[in-house]
């Protein structure tokens, strides 16, 4: 008697890189009949979907800050009756404020959905192959996702200040008077923010 095989295989392979699956196109099931007895049918069908997502995020912020104040010197000297001597004041300030964000919007893990297994997509169907026939219907879905977040903050804040205050002398008078220095000050501030989401 006459032995009849008949395979059928219905294959989807797509790639995407940050792109939802659920919109592939879809690989027809398949259909086996009337093939007689003792025939051989099988059907096979795959589905496989690749994904791979990578982000690199490099972020740098370098300050640097030199910031000097000086005041001179007040002197009263060879006087008979001399006034008050006083210098003024030396002050710094700085106030550095940062902030970074990066999001990646969950790496793309949003995007992905699965790739759908329902009958459109998967399965076939076999009849009327007659006595003594060997049939299969083998259907399979492989969804591979890769996902690689490289993150690098590298932060470099230097500061230097220097204030001072001049000298204030009264020498060499009948009568003398005061003698007075101002302040001396250094006022620095820094904020840094990091928020980084893969």
């Amino acid at each position: 008697m006459k032995k009849l095989r008949t395979t059928l295989t219905a294959g989807l392979l797509s790639v995407g890189l940050i792109a939802g699956m659920n919109g592939l196109a879809s690989a027809a099931p398949g259909s086996i009949d009337t093939t007689g007895p003792d025939s051989s049918n099988h059907i096979s069908s795959t589905v496989r979907s690749n994904m791979r997502i990578r982000n690199n995020n490099h972020v740098s912020v370098y300050n640097h800050n030199s910031q000097q104040a000086n005041t001179g010197n007040a002197t009263t000297n060879h006087n008979t009756r001399a006034g008050s001597a006083r210098t003024g004041n030396a002050s710094n300030a700085t106030t550095l404020n940062a902030s970074m964000t990066v999001d990646n919007s969950h790496a793309g893990t949003n995007n992905i959905m699965p790739v759908s297994t329902s009958s459109n997509n998967l399965g076939g169907s076999i009849s009327d192959t007659g006595p003594d026939s060997a049939n299969s219907v083998r259907s399979s879905v492989v969804n591979n996702v890769n996902v690689t977040n490289d993150n690098d903050l590298h932060v470099s804040n230097e500061n230097w200040q220097e204030a001072s205050s001049g000298d204030a002398t009264v020498t060499d008078n009948t009568t003398g008077g005061s003698a007075t220095s101002g302040n001396a000050s250094n006022t620095s501030s820094t904020t840094l923010n990091f928020r980084v989401t893969n």
